[in-house]
């Protein structure tokens, strides 16, 4: 019996190894014939198989015969099928070619022309607390992205001055929608800052050209803020400092589906002043009244219903020496009043629609009084026929400004991760401003269609072509804008980028008060650059060039009057170059920026085509900070420096001809700016008490800053441009309860 058993246990396994005779071999490769390990080679509907070795080899043996499917498979690639015939005892070797699948995290980024921050899936170059701390800012935004390359140094105007462009080329967006004054409104010879917190915001992409279709009427730069969703948590803020005192609130609901909050705060100067001395003589000291409410709601499809509102009201008067007559002295007076308002609704359609719609509504009065003054403080008026000049120089000014806007985008997946969107906004703009008692009102009816496409070939290759048509009633002109944006990914982290568009935007209001028939004016981007981007590193260089047509031009029929036309061009060109590094030194985080730019314009009553008085050929910063966890501090150094600036006295000759009578180049510009946080927590159980105390200085080596020169009627005297102190000092005490902010601190600086 034992010996049956041995035969037929022998005649068995022969026959099994005599049916395990075909063998299945080959190769896989990705689409650059590089060898693939770790790929799961099998026959569909059994266990044959085998895994691919480093060389991108396999081979695995099967008892199966006829037609089957030969599948290759592993992450982040597309199965490739094979159908074979598989004939006992004859060996069968197949190759295969596996393609990446796309992934929205791992597919190449359009980046030409633009800085995310924020957004940590993607890699960011400036979060909220990277604004908030970069010294210098004391949470400016706008002043915190002027130590991004393509940005200028520009310290007597509020604005974003980018890439051979003025201030107002450069728009501001929350949640899709145009913000009409995004800064406190201005003062002569000082710059304002923004009117919003960084910390209001989740996303922020800073474009210094070349920007999407669905914004517009900008020429050099859009900055595009995402306010964000729901608060982490039920949470009360408090700030006691020498300038400002504030007290807010965010409420989380239970379901953790909604939330409400406010913030208000009171600006004082006087003591500040008191100890810092100021340029000008202020007879009416800075104050400022801010407040803001939101509510969030989250809908039932992961949706977003959002609605944020902000007042302020703001009050100043200040002198200063008249550049023409020594003795007397200018007296500016302002007084503001903002409202802004902006709700947004977002909402997953489904099957691969999404919406975005937006509205919003601002209105903004100043109130301006301006007057020459004798050394007794006293009004003085001018004969207008023998000092038409000096009595010019009296004036008031009540300037209402109103704007209305709904935009709705809808957007649809078409393959992979590849999207289509479209859609239209429209603008109702009221101005009413009001000059010595003329009233020059405006009222524009803008509209724009736009369409866009993001198209993902592959993970290494990405396009997104869009177009937008806009019209503007004011100006009775219409106009239609291309843009396409491409981007080759060179490497794991690395990649190549290149966008082109053109750009309108409407003369601003000052220059239509005179003559509305002159249409928009045109800029045309073309851009190029290399990025190499992971969480801990960053490398950037970019070069650009920039066409300008139909720039406003003064068209002069006497001394003191003027007209506009669209005679003006000019041109823009440079490269850009950013490092930043938060792995070489522990603890230690740092950024450099340079640009070089070569610009020239003929506009306004410029004679020829010059540099501007607003471009410097070079800039550069470094911005460091260091974090010590131990002990819950901070210490942030920023430099930024800039070649000196062209300054010029254009006068017009007895043939109504604009001429250079003086020019000169300021002096460069230097500021070494400091800052310094401490996070301690009071207390061990709930409510528990969470303390930001945080102390900066700008301009510590106290270098004398010239960002121009005020000239005389007659040319014969200048007047310096410079800060209205030549440093600013800030301490101050933040308070909160329900969040801990410290570990929001840390992260963001290892």
């Amino acid at each position: 019996m034992r010996k049956l058993y041995i035969i037929l246990l022998f005649i068995v396994s022969a026959q099994w190894v005599t049916a395990q005779t075909t063998v299945v071999s080959g190769r896989v490769t990705d689409t650059k014939k590089k060898p693939m390990r770790g790929v799961s080679v099998t026959i569909i509907g059994t266990y044959d198989g085998a895994t691919t070795d480093s060389l991108g080899e396999f081979v695995f043996t099967t008892t199966e015969k006829g037609a089957k499917i030969l599948t290759a498979s592993i992450a982040d690639y597309k199965d490739d099928d094979h159908p074979v015939t598989i004939i006992p005892g004859q060996a069968l070797k197949i190759d295969f070619t596996l393609k990446e699948s796309l992934s929205e995290l791992k597919a190449v980024i359009v980046t030409a022309g633009s800085f995310a921050a924020g957004d940590s899936k993607r890699g960011s170059v400036m979060s909220s607390i990277d604004i908030a701390t970069t010294a210098g800012s004391n949470a400016d935004i706008s002043s915190a992205l002027k130590t991004l390359p393509g940005t200028q140094q520009i310290g007597e105007q509020e604005g974003l001055f980018v890439r051979g462009g003025e201030g107002y080329e450069t728009k501001q967006y929350i949640d899709g929608t145009l913000v009409n004054n995004p800064y406190y409104s201005s003062v002569p010879d000082i710059a304002q800052r923004g009117r919003f917190s960084p910390f209001l915001f989740k996303g922020t992409v800073f474009s210094t050209g070349g920007y999407s279709a669905l914004y517009g009427q900008a020429l050099s730069s859009v900055l595009l803020l995402e306010s964000i969703d729901l608060p982490e948590k039920t949470e009360i803020n408090a700030s006691i400092t020498p300038l400002v005192v504030g007290l807010g609130m965010q409420h989380l609901a239970k379901n953790k589906k909604s939330s409400w909050g406010f913030d208000y705060d009171y600006v004082n100067v006087g003591l500040y002043f008191a100890i810092v001395k100021q340029t000008p003589d202020y007879f009416r000291l800075p104050q400022f009244h801010n407040g803001d409410a939101n509510f969030r709601i989250k809908t039932k499809h992961g949706g977003m219903i959002k609605y944020y509102t902000t007042f302020s009201y703001s009050d100043l008067g200040l002198r200063r020496p008249d550049v023409d007559t020594p003795n007397y002295k200018n007296a500016f007076a302002l007084n503001n009043h903002n409202w802004y308002n902006n709700l947004s609704y977002r909402e997953n359609l489904g099957k691969g629609w999404k919406m975005n719609l937006g509205t919003s509504f601002s209105t903004n009065l100043d109130n301006i009084n301006q007057q020459v003054e004798d050394s007794a403080d006293q009004p003085k008026q001018f004969d207008t026929a023998t000092s038409y000049f000096m009595q010019a120089k009296n004036f008031t000014v009540q300037s209402l400004q109103n704007l209305f806007q709904v935009k709705a985008v809808f957007e649809k997946k078409i393959t992979g991760i590849s999207s289509f969107r479209f859609g239209s906004e429209y603008w109702y703009a009221y101005n009413k401003p009001i000059f010595n008692d003329t009233l020059h009102k405006q009222i524009d009816n803008y509209t724009a269609y736009f369409a866009e496409a993001s198209i993902f070939l592959t993970n290494e290759i990405a396009a997104q072509i869009g177009v937008r048509a806009e019209h503007s009633s004011l100006i009775n002109q219409s106009d239609i804008a291309p843009r396409i944006s491409l981007a080759y990914k060179t490497g794991k982290d690395a990649q190549i980028s290149m966008a082109y568009g053109t750009f309108y935007q409407k003369p601003e209001a000052m220059q239509l008060y005179y003559n509305t028939n002159i249409g928009f004016t045109k800029a045309t981007h073309y851009i190029i650059n290399y990025q190499y981007l992971n969480p801990q590193r960053i490398f950037r260089v970019e070069a650009y060039y920039k066409k300008y047509d139909a720039l406003v031009s003064q068209v002069p029929y006497g001394p003191d009057f003027y007209s506009y036309d669209l005679a003006g061009n000019g041109y823009a060109q440079g490269l850009d170059v950013f490092f930043r590094d938060k792995k070489t030194i522990k603890n230690f985080d740092y950024w450099i920026s340079y640009s070089y730019i070569d610009s020239k314009r003929q506009f306004l009553n410029y004679p020829s085509m010059i540099q501007p008085d607003f471009v410097a050929t070079h800039t550069a910063s470094i911005v460091t900070k260091r974090f010590f966890t131990k002990i819950k501090s901070g210490v942030n150094l920023t430099y930024s420096w800039a070649s000196g600036r062209p300054y010029y006295d254009i006068m017009l000759n007895p043939s109504n001809k604009y001429f250079i009578n003086a020019q000169g180049t300021t002096p460069d510009y230097n500021s070494l700016n400091f800052s310094a946080e401490y996070i301690p927590s009071i207390g061990k159980k709930n409510p528990r008490t969470f303390i930001v105390l945080f102390a900066s200085m700008t301009n510590v080596l106290g270098q004398n800053q010239v960002y121009g020169y005020h000239y005389s009627y007659y040319g014969t005297s200048r007047q310096a441009i410079e800060p209205p102190a030549p440093r600013f000092y800030f301490i101050g005490c933040f308070l909160s309860w329900g969040v801990d902010r410290t570990q929001d601190a840390i992260d963001n600086n290892l």
